[in-house]
């Protein structure tokens, strides 16, 4: 490991005094950490931005919450507000790792874990993302749990946070404070496809750093389901945000989000376009994933991702629908 200096700011804007080109901000480490380790990251400074007074939720006037990026996962997941308004979001975290990592771990730093595969970790093999220009060994190597939408011949990696995909499914939103000042960047346009610059996981700028994520009203009975290859901490194969408000039979409206198959959580806009107004059956369901993956790209040894995540969202959306048919009007809504 590289030796660096670590310092602990005192607020958000001492912090971005002490960031320059060689500083990483460091919040539980869970990922920074374990990168730096194997030789992955090598920050010359790390500044500590755990202990900066974002670690507490706030009801936002909508009846949203404005979540501190410095709260602990466990925290958020045991909050009840969220776990009574927001359940998906509440049931990603707990997805997401294991307990001892979830106390560590922090909402800012869960957003800023890098898109990843082990081919990224292993500094003996070329990577684009770890060093741009000397290829993607994934493409015709290892991939069977890479992505299957939106990759690039620069990178096939999948963006591993859990919660990351439920926050794009709620139509979060990111607080960012920067050297130019404050703002908002949708939860949707906040990570990136790889295109030819794999080396960038989100859009922000040298400095940014994350103040909360804010989270409007759902209102709607929601779910978070995770396929993965055993029942312990592991990432998905694919996984599932998903919102239905069905009303008289028909979809009124609908949220999806996809995990463990691109480079950021993938906003099922296509599904969700063909099932608002259609029938709430498992018939429209299916056609509105097929709708989804027509524009998926498997590599060699992972479409077997396609067939999953269709029976992903036709089984989850079945189900919300049982349940909206089953609740009496006014129960039932957000859980």
């Amino acid at each position: 490991m590289r030796p660096f200096t670590y310092e602990r700011a005192t607020s958000a804007e001492d912090a971005l005094t002490r960031h320059d080109g060689e500083t990483y901000y460091l919040g539980g480490g869970t990922n920074l950490v374990d990168l730096m380790r194997l030789g992955v990251e090598t920050p010359a400074r790390l500044v500590d931005v755990a202990h900066l007074p974002y670690d507490e939720i706030q009801l936002t006037p909508d009846g949203g919450l404005l979540i501190g990026a410095a709260m602990s996962n466990s925290a958020l997941a045991a909050d009840r507000t969220v776990r009574e308004g927001h359940p998906m979001l509440a049931q990603a975290v707990l997805a997401g790792a294991s307990g001892q990592i979830r106390n560590m771990a922090t909402v800012g730093g869960n957003l800023l874990q890098r898109t990843r595969c082990s081919y990224f970790q292993d500094t003996a093999k070329p990577c684009n993302k770890r060093d741009p220009g000397t290829g993607c060994p994934a493409r015709e190597g290892e991939h069977h749990n890479l992505a299957i939408l939106g990759h690039s011949e620069a990178c096939v990696a999948t963006q591993p946070s859990d919660m990351a995909v439920a926050l794009s499914a709620l139509d979060a939103s990111v607080h960012v404070l920067g050297r130019a000042g404050e703002r908002t960047i949708p939860m949707d346009e906040f990570h990136r496809l790889p295109d030819n610059e794999p080396e960038r996981d989100t859009v922000l700028e040298p400095g940014d750093l994350v103040t909360a994520v804010e989270v409007p009203p759902l209102g709607m009975p929601s779910r978070y389901r995770k396929v993965r290859e055993r029942a312990s901490f592991a990432f998905a194969l694919v996984s599932i945000a998903a919102a239905l408000d069905v009303r008289e039979g028909a979809v009124r409206d609908v949220r999806l989000a996809l995990g463990g198959v691109a480079h950021k959580p993938w906003r099922a806009w296509r599904a969700e376009e063909a099932l608002r107004g259609r029938p709430a059956t498992r018939e429209s369901f299916l056609r509105a994933a097929e709708a989804e993956l027509d524009a998926a790209e498997p590599l060699r040894d992972n479409a077997y991702k396609v067939p999953l995540a269709r029976n992903l969202i036709v089984r989850t959306l079945t189900e919300l629908a049982e349940r909206a048919e089953a609740a009496e009007p006014g129960e039932g809504t957000t859980s």
